[in-house]
């Protein structure tokens, strides 16, 4: 993957992957296969520490040379493996989508509320990328194209959502670790981002404030100020992880 690949872009800027996460912790809330997360106990113990290992292997796919981002895919395909095996059965084909189509969605989402919209060969070469880590998986009934993936990707949001206990459990976990103010910035993110039928289930805010600020905080990341903004709005203890998801400058 050359280093001008929008793939890497996305993939190698911490700002840009926080809100692929913001967007994905609450799409996955609502997602009917979201028990499988409970099963484990990872995501609701921890969710600032599964975002961290989550990211690592995303890393570990788009920088690492491609026999090693193979057996990253390979790795991931197994750790799935092994929970299905002690819980007896398989996660859904489906639920494989879902969290694949996720990542596509909310990685052209978060780059396009901070960047820009991403140019037609930009959209194909992303989900080509991340197709690519299905098919690794063994994930079945990917669709072929970036259009098609746009009408799948609707047909699951509009079948595999609702709102259940597990959702509102995550949500508290994710207020507990945050704490009220930042709790309530990751809402008004997640508002920004989210397609509609997700707004639609969870109490987000109609009008969030964030939206009148990402072009001040362009502003004062070209003015080389990103770390003290890094540091107001995010968990000082993460800071360090945080700023080392940064892999192009």
């Amino acid at each position: 993957m050359p280093p001008s690949s929008i793939v890497r872009r996305i993939w190698g800027d911490a700002d840009v992957i926080l809100l692929v996460f913001a967007g994905s912790a609450a799409e996955f809330a609502l997602n009917k296969a979201v028990d499988w997360l409970f099963y484990t106990g990872n995501l609701p113990a921890d969710p600032i520490a599964r975002l961290f290992s989550t990211v690592r292997y995303a890393q570990d796919i788009v920088f690492a040379p491609a026999e090693e981002a193979q057996k990253a895919v390979a790795r991931m395909g197994a750790i799935h493996g092994g929970v299905e095996r002690k819980r007896g059965y398989s996660i859904p084909d489906w639920a494989y989508r879902d969290v694949l189509y996720m990542l596509v969605d909310y990685s052209e989402r978060a780059y396009t509320l901070l960047h820009g919209p991403l140019l037609p060969h930009e959209q194909t070469e992303l989900f080509t990328v991340f197709r690519a880590v299905g098919d690794g998986m063994g994930v079945r009934d990917l669709p072929d194209t970036y259009e098609a993936w746009k009408l799948d990707r609707q047909l699951h949001l509009n079948r595999d959502l609702e709102r259940s206990e597990y959702t509102d459990r995550l949500f508290a976990r994710y207020r507990e670790q945050l704490g009220s103010w930042r709790y309530n910035l990751l809402l008004q993110a997640q508002a920004l981002l989210v397609p509609d039928v997700v707004k639609a289930q969870l109490p987000l805010p109609a009008k969030p404030l964030l939206a009148q600020t990402i072009g001040l905080y362009r502003l004062l990341n070209g003015l080389g100020l990103r770390s003290v903004v890094q540091r107001v709005l995010l968990p000082t203890e993460y800071l360090d992880q945080i700023r080392a998801l940064d892999k192009v400058g």
